[in-house]
């Protein structure tokens, strides 16, 4: 479409990656989405109201070389340009690392760090081209551990230094990349881990994630649009000399001392919430 900006969107059928194709789209671009799952993608394209129609749609498994690349190729035909790429795709499945196999290890490695740099690498020519921007989606567990969620964690880490790296190496040449790192997300992936927890727990999904958020200052998840709207912030030209950043999104969470937690009392806690193991 002459004169659009134009973004592609990986992991757009659902949570996050989906929240952004709608927001990008109500911004003004014609988006590519990219994902596996046929139903997903279709329903964005449909919900994302994009200037003239113009939401296309490529599936892709982002962790395949070949697919990869098709999927960029796929983008810049159908929108004749890219200015901004988004990678917001990504699996859980970790396990402690005396308890993970090398085939889980490898997938989850595959799709969420080796994804990115797949897509990335694909989409650089054409961001150069146009002076672009990339924003990963990464989360704050690039920074901290969660329980038994070793290959998960290790792949957001590497997420946000593959983003740094290419904000250095590309920087002189027009292109930003920066990473956006969420905390707790009502998404379809988060809403599975609430279910699991909640059963351990003997409460339900929205008590799980009280649960959960009980020592976040905000004291509640994240909505997908409330992620999105930063990463359109990092997308677009309000941000423009945003470079190299890794931005939490977590309501705060990464500012608590968790050793001092307990000193806040009951009031704001679990306690206060009813909520027993």
């Amino acid at each position: 479409m002459a004169g659009a900006r134009t973004a592609l969107i990986t992991g757009a059928g659902t949570g996050i990656g989906a929240a952004t194709a709608r927001r990008l789209a109500a911004d003004g671009y014609a988006v590519a989405l990219v994902g596996r799952r046929p139903g997903p993608r279709e329903q964005t394209a449909r919900a994302s109201g994009a200037p003239g129609g113009r939401a296309v749609v490529l599936p892709a498994d982002a962790g395949d070389p070949a697919q990869a690349e098709r999927a960029v190729a796929g983008a810049v035909e159908a929108l004749g340009s890219l200015d901004v790429a988004v990678v917001a795709h990504g699996i859980g499945g970790s396990a402690a690392v005396g308890d993970d196999t090398p085939e889980r290890w490898d997938d989850v490695l595959r799709v969420n760090l080796t994804g990115a740099f797949l897509v990335a690498r694909a989409a650089l020519p054409h961001l150069v081209e146009r002076r672009g921007s990339i924003v990963t989606v990464a989360s704050i567990n690039a920074w901290v551990a969660g329980p038994g969620w070793a290959s998960y964690c290790a792949s957001k880490a590497g997420l946000a230094m593959l983003t740094a790296s290419i904000a250095n190496d590309y920087g002189p040449q027009g292109v930003r990349a920066n990473c956006v790192c969420p905390g707790w997300v009502r998404t379809p992936m988060a809403d599975e881990d609430m279910d699991e927890f909640a059963s351990e727990w003997n409460t339900d999904r929205d008590g799980a994630y009280r649960l959960t958020t009980s020592s976040t200052p905000l004291r509640r998840p994240a909505e997908p649009d409330e992620i999105a709207s930063v990463v359109a912030f990092l997308a677009g030209p309000g941000a423009s000399y945003v470079n190299g950043a890794a931005i939490p999104v977590d309501g705060g969470a990464m500012v608590v001392d968790g050793t001092a937690v307990p000193f806040q009392g009951p009031g704001p806690g679990v306690a206060a919430r009813g909520v027993r193991p």
